[in-house]
């Protein structure tokens, strides 16, 4: 049995932007919210660019609780997606070369998510990381912490659990 050499990094670096870039377009709230990720080997950071259509109460003023929940939970969900896929794509899986926002792997499917609000996001970037807790063929648990200034010190934090994709296939 032959072996195939080694891509190039670049090749490789390519292959793994392209596939987050389809899963990010993929979602038409991802694109409404205006949410981006940064991703650094196999660890995204989920970027909310702030505007001034994410403001809930004007008087504070302070982003709106249900941006923050959707925020946290959008990160939780492509964190989740991208991990279940990583693992496809290191062992050089070509399918992923065939990704767009119409031909996506399936998604994990919210069961509950609950979000902690510590304190007022304030009208200015939001950034926020997902940590799976476990993921198993059917279920995954995920916690998600946003931050503005400090990572330190979050804004808000959320918990989440997912139905996998049939057969865990993401």
């Amino acid at each position: 049995m032959s072996r195939r050499p080694p891509e190039p990094v670049e090749v490789v670096q390519k292959r793994r932007d392209a596939a987050l870039n389809a899963l990010v377009q993929g979602v038409p709230y991802i694109q409404f919210l205006g949410i981006r990720f940064d991703r650094r080997g196999d660890e995204l950071t989920a970027i909310l660019p702030f505007q001034d259509k994410l403001i809930g109460n004007p008087m504070l003023p302070a982003l709106h609780g249900g941006v923050t929940a959707a925020f946290l939970e959008v990160t939780a969900i492509i964190v989740l997606s991208w991990i279940i896929n990583w693992e496809r794509m290191e062992n050089g899986e070509r399918a992923v070369d065939h990704w767009d926002p119409s031909h996506l792997p399936k998604m994990p499917k919210t069961i509950d998510f609950s979000v902690d609000y510590l304190r007022s996001g304030l009208p200015r970037d939001a950034f926020a990381r997902a940590r799976v807790n476990r993921s198993g063929r059917r279920y995954a648990s995920v916690f998600v912490e946003a931050w503005q200034d400090r990572r330190e010190r979050p804004f808000a934090q959320g918990t989440g659990h997912f139905l996998m994709p049939a057969g865990g296939d993401g």
